[in-house]
């Protein structure tokens, strides 16, 4: 978003990817994330090194991962699949486990991408106690080496390979008010899958998962409050995560996004996640009917009866209902 698009700051980029007064959109990011990589290796390395033994404490990274399906079953797009697992997951997760980045990278990048030096490649490697996985949802790849994309996905900072939400028209599942952000419950065993197989069933936290609806000027208060599809979507992407556990996953913990309604970066309060409605005038915080499901479903182990469970009719009748 800094280095690639020039949406954030400091605003660098290059065509096609935008238009800024300087950047380089094809190498500037691989320098970018090379510099946070390395802040994480020697913070970790002071951590295990000073305070770990004394703290009992651990020490991860978060990445946001899609979980990439071939647009189509041909062999090129199931590799663009591969590929971009390696370009996103591996580019964040190979680094601190294995001490450098997918072989594949430094094919495709040369020498545009950095290199460790043997200092670099010790105190990285096994830098991480836990993997942190941010996922909303899975989204086709389509190979870019031998097939027409759009000019931004045939470059090697995105391993030529361009991604999709819709296949012959239809959506790889049901859209939410984020773009790209489809509800596709198996990519949450799939991605976890992954993950567990590549990196040596690391731990594991899903550190961020959550459903997106549209902003209060766009929909009535009572339908935010009665939001049966985001707990339709926390019920089966925890689902899919029981059964990837279920198969060996070591997954410690799972974080629902969010709390509340929140500052949702540059879509500032134009979506809402929350299991609790936050009215922007009053900063009332009232819990939704999901708030309300997901207290019984930690309760009861996961057996809910929706039917006894109702979201007030209005954000100002909230009475004893507010006790999340």
């Amino acid at each position: 978003m800094a280095y690639e698009r020039g949406d954030y700051p400091p605003n660098r980029c290059s065509q096609p990817f935008g238009n800024c007064i300087a950047g380089n959109s094809d190498v500037e990011p691989l320098f970018a994330m090379h510099n946070m990589l390395l802040a994480h290796g020697k913070a970790a390395k002071l951590y295990h090194e000073k305070f770990q033994l004394t703290q009992g404490g651990f020490i991860g990274l978060v990445a946001h991962c899609f979980m990439y399906e071939p647009l189509t079953d041909s062999y090129l797009d199931q590799k663009a699949a591969e590929r971009a697992m390696l370009f996103n997951i591996g580019w964040s997760f190979d680094p601190p486990i294995f001490g450098d980045y997918p072989q594949v990278m430094r094919e495709y990048h040369g020498n545009d991408i950095p290199t460790f030096s043997a200092d670099e490649k010790e105190f990285m490697k096994n830098s991480i106690d836990f993997i942190g996985i941010n996922h909303y949802s899975a989204i086709y790849t389509k190979d870019c080496i031998n097939s027409s994309c759009t000019e931004t996905a045939n470059r090697a900072i995105k391993g030529f390979v361009e991604i999709t939400g819709e296949r012959n028209d239809v959506p790889i599942g049901d859209p939410t008010s984020m773009p790209r952000f489809f509800v596709v419950p198996r990519g949450m065993e799939e991605i976890v899958n992954y993950v567990k197989t590549r990196y040596n069933k690391t731990p594991m936290f899903i550190t961020e998962n959550g459903y997106s609806s549209s902003h209060v000027q766009d929909v009535k208060v009572e339908e935010i409050l009665n939001d049966f599809k985001r707990i339709e979507f926390h019920q089966t992407y925890l689902a899919s995560l029981a059964e990837a556990i279920r198969n060996g996953a070591d997954v410690r913990g799972y974080f629902i996004w969010s709390l509340m309604d929140n500052y949702e970066w540059a879509q500032g309060y134009n979506n809402r996640f929350g299991l609790h409605y936050v009215d922007r005038e009053t900063f009332d915080r009232v819990p939704k009917l999901s708030g309300r499901w997901y207290q019984e479903f930690l309760k009861d182990n996961g057996h809910v009866d929706l039917s006894a469970i109702r979201a007030p009719k209005s954000a100002h009748k909230q009475a004893d209902f507010y006790d999340v």
